[in-house]
């Protein structure tokens, strides 16, 4: 019997076809507003273990010490509290009793398991700084869409948690299989022990057993942070269409924007070719660039240009001079350098003031100016 399926079923959602492109700035932001990081649950858990039974190994003799002196208050105490009400069983001083108890194990194990949480959560802040965000929180009706439920059950990260879980389940055996195998003698000999000591051993045998399981975690959850890591950069790659689509929302429409650039652009030469008929003179090198230059020495201590232009422009800025029988002058290597160095509204540069005042000395002296 032959199955038949699609792979489009197992297909990575998002428009524009297969993800190839690196993440954008914007993109790795905006994944991070909706609570997407790239996160080890494993690394958190590991460091918050290790950092339990190391606190318990460096305290737990005094707390042995404590919770065999609590027991023995309270083993002592509960015959005197029967025989004192006749034999009958005294419920409300028993709930005293271990209310008691309870708070006094708490005021033990809470700075223990309070100092655990401080790590687990630098361990979260090192791993993705600070973050706070609801969004996550927020329902969503495509978790229930039951066909992105399958391609969850049968999906890569599902694979490596079912893959992390055995792995652990194992791990913890073999760790707890060895060491009981390697300690069975004295194990079997806590009965005989008294009551303080062997409270002692079955500490440190703990303890122990539980910072050997602890270092081996910190070496699964460190593959966990390297696999996490790679998954969050290879799920937020982005199509060739996400990226134009991303360009268009930050930078605009390209079409539009060039279409605003050539407004702009001809407005400009309108108010540019308003002003060329108060020109002095025309440089060109003839064909390819032209350059008006006015000198008012009301305005500026040297020559000015107000306008400029290439090609067509440039031919244009000819044919207006003409009719307005300004002085059109040929000095290729003038021409040139003007266009590319001195721009709308500035001055000549001192380095071509005696190229410019020669060629205004000229159009001067035919116009019959001094």
């Amino acid at each position: 019997m032959i199955l038949s399926y699609n792979l489009q079923f197992f297909a990575k959602e998002g428009p524009g076809g297969e993800k190839t492109e690196q993440p954008t700035g914007k993109r790795i932001s905006d994944t991070k507003k909706e609570g997407k990081v790239a996160k080890s649950r494993e690394i958190t858990n590991a460091s918050m273990l290790l950092a339990f039974f190391v606190l318990l190994k460096m305290s737990y003799g005094s707390i042995g010490q404590n919770l065999t002196d609590l027991f023995r208050v309270l083993y002592n105490g509960i015959p005197t509290d029967i025989i004192h009400y006749d034999g009958l069983f005294p419920y409300d001083t028993l709930d005293v009793i271990f209310k008691t108890a309870i708070i006094q194990m708490g005021r033990i194990m809470i700075p223990i398991f309070a100092v655990a949480a401080l790590v687990a959560w630098i361990t979260d802040f090192i791993q993705v700084g600070f973050m706070y965000t609801t969004k996550p929180l927020q329902p969503k009706l495509s978790k229930l869409n039951p066909m992105n439920g399958m391609k969850r059950l049968f999906s890569m990260s599902t694979i490596m948690e079912l893959f992390k879980s055995i792995m652990k389940v194992g791990l913890v055996t073999y760790i707890v299989y060895s060491y009981i195998k390697s300690h069975w003698r004295e194990i079997f000999t806590l009965y005989d022990m008294p009551l303080t000591k062997a409270i002692v051993f079955s500490g440190k045998l703990v303890v122990d057993l539980g910072i050997r399981i602890s270092l081996f975690y910190i070496i699964i959850a460190a593959v966990d942070y390297i696999y996490q890591k790679r998954k969050f950069n290879d799920d937020i790659k982005m199509t060739k269409q996400e990226v134009k689509d991303e360009y268009k929302d930050q930078e605009g429409d390209p079409t539009i924007k060039g279409k605003q650039r050539r407004r702009m652009m001809e407005a400009s030469q309108r108010r540019m070719m308003k002003k060329l008929p108060e020109a002095d003179v025309v440089i060109t090198n003839p064909t390819h660039y032209a350059v008006a230059i006015k000198y008012d020495a009301d305005m500026y201590d040297a020559p000015y240009v107000i306008a400029k232009g290439a090609d067509h422009l440039a031919q244009r800025i000819k044919d207006v001079a003409k009719e307005n029988n300004i002085e059109i002058v040929e000095n290729k290597p003038l021409a040139r350098m003007l266009y590319a160095n001195v721009e709308i509204g500035q001055v000549v540069p001192p380095e071509l003031y005696q190229a410019v005042a020669e060629v205004l000395a000229f159009v001067y002296h035919l116009k019959g100016k001094s």
